[in-house]
């Protein structure tokens, strides 16, 4: 029964997607970094497709899930034109190597090197979003990273083997999602 609960994990991060869709496009305060979200949408989704072709069922569904509604929110950034993080030098930098990490995985076609892969690619991809919810901490909305931690948690539930095809990619993910909601929100547990 357990195996079920990433389920109702997916459901909450699409829903804190879609707020955070709903901050970008209607409100304009949610700022999303476009090379962020367009690889935050590839390397989960190329994660999830290796873990599933190595036997992983359920356990992969929080991952594809966090992939499939990055995408949404990088569609999102172009329907408001005042909604998007400028992007400076490095973010293209960023973007290259998380591309480049996700190119390597192509040439090994081995499943747990195209999750290690694709954890790199996340990481490079990453790092400009982390560097503003640390300096610009209103320009993010923290929901939708409580609700990325609360989605990959679910997927311990579903673990089977305890293997790397498991457990890589959500055990990064949590790491990610902390140090987000700490960027987010320690100005305002600051002032408590």
């Amino acid at each position: 029964m357990t195996q079920y609960i990433p389920i109702l994990g997916a459901a909450v991060w699409l829903i804190g997607a879609l707020f955070y869709a709903k901050d970008t496009v209607i409100g304009g305060t949610t700022k999303p970094n476009r090379v962020s979200w367009l690889m935050w949408a590839i390397a989960p989704l190329i994660a999830a497709a290796a873990s599933y072709a190595d036997g992983v069922r359920f356990a992969a569904l929080p991952v594809f899930v966090a992939g499939f509604g990055s995408l949404l929110i990088f569609v999102a950034t172009f329907l408001n034109p005042k909604s998007y993080w400028k992007l400076e030098t490095v973010d293209y930098i960023y973007g290259a190597l998380s591309g480049l990490s996700l190119v390597l995985w192509w040439l090994t076609k081995e499943p747990v090197i195209a999750i290690i892969f694709s954890i790199l690619s996340d990481a490079f991809a990453s790092i400009p979003t982390v560097i503003k919810s640390w300096k610009h901490p209103k320009t993010e909305s923290g929901v939708l990273y409580i609700s990325a931690l609360f989605n990959v948690l679910t997927c311990f539930f579903a673990l089977k083997t305890f293997g790397i095809s498991e457990l890589a990619f959500p055990i990064y993910l949590v790491g990610l999602n902390v140090i987000l909601i700490t960027g987010i929100y320690r100005g305002r547990l600051k002032k408590l």
